[in-house]
């Protein structure tokens, strides 16, 4: 498994690039993001990799930072999508807008990337709404809050306060320990976390 790529920027197109290292030339699948991030050809380059094996072929595909790369393991985990797809989704959308899609529940931001109809969406959103209910690379504990009436409770009482569904969902799910917590608790310390979330915004 290739787990990362550092070498000479070769060559680039619209989907991929050549980097040299060692005397070979690796063809590296990327997203329009990553090609963004790439330096002038003939300059050192270092690409986080996944190396997809299929029957018929060996793939590359290279990834600019660690979150475009976690995301785009998650994304091939979903039923029906795959790495092409999964890089097309990248390109058509910056992985920070995909979280925000996918947290948000909008399955309208999705389909506007070409390939991606609205049952995919629809399944990418269910498949992953709860994986990254926090920032790609969060401890996972720290993000997990267990589908409860506690937890359909406590969102209620934010919304009646005057957030949003989503902004309810985020806060609940960072709470470490939140599943140990009484209603009343667990909406204080959202409470909390949503002013200083906001203090920071002004």
């Amino acid at each position: 498994m290739i787990a990362s790529l550092r070498g000479v920027l070769a060559e680039t197109s619209p989907s991929a690039c050549v980097i040299e290292a060692g005397g070979v030339g690796y063809l590296v699948h990327v997203s329009s993001y990553t090609l963004s991030a790439l330096p002038g050809r003939g300059e050192q380059v270092y690409l986080r990799t996944r190396q997809v094996v299929r029957e018929d072929s060996v793939q590359l595909f290279g990834f600019a930072d660690k979150e475009e790369l976690e995301l785009f393991d998650l994304l091939i985990a979903v039923s029906g999508v795959g790495p092409k797809m999964a890089l097309a989704l990248l390109s058509g959308l910056q992985p920070a807008v995909v979280v925000r899609a996918i947290r948000g529940e909008q399955v309208a931001k999705l389909t506007t990337v070409s390939g991606i109809g609205r049952k995919t969406a629809e399944r990418i959103i269910v498949e992953l709404r709860d994986k990254v209910a926090a920032p790609i690379g969060t401890p996972k504990e720290a993000a997990v809050l267990p589908k409860s009436a506690q937890f359909q409770d406590a969102v209620a009482a934010l919304t009646r306060l005057g957030y949003t569904a989503v902004q309810a969902q985020d806060v609940l799910r960072g709470i470490q320990g939140a599943e140990d917590m009484s209603l009343e608790e667990l909406v204080r310390r959202s409470l909390a976390l949503l002013g200083k979330s906001a203090a920071l915004t002004r």
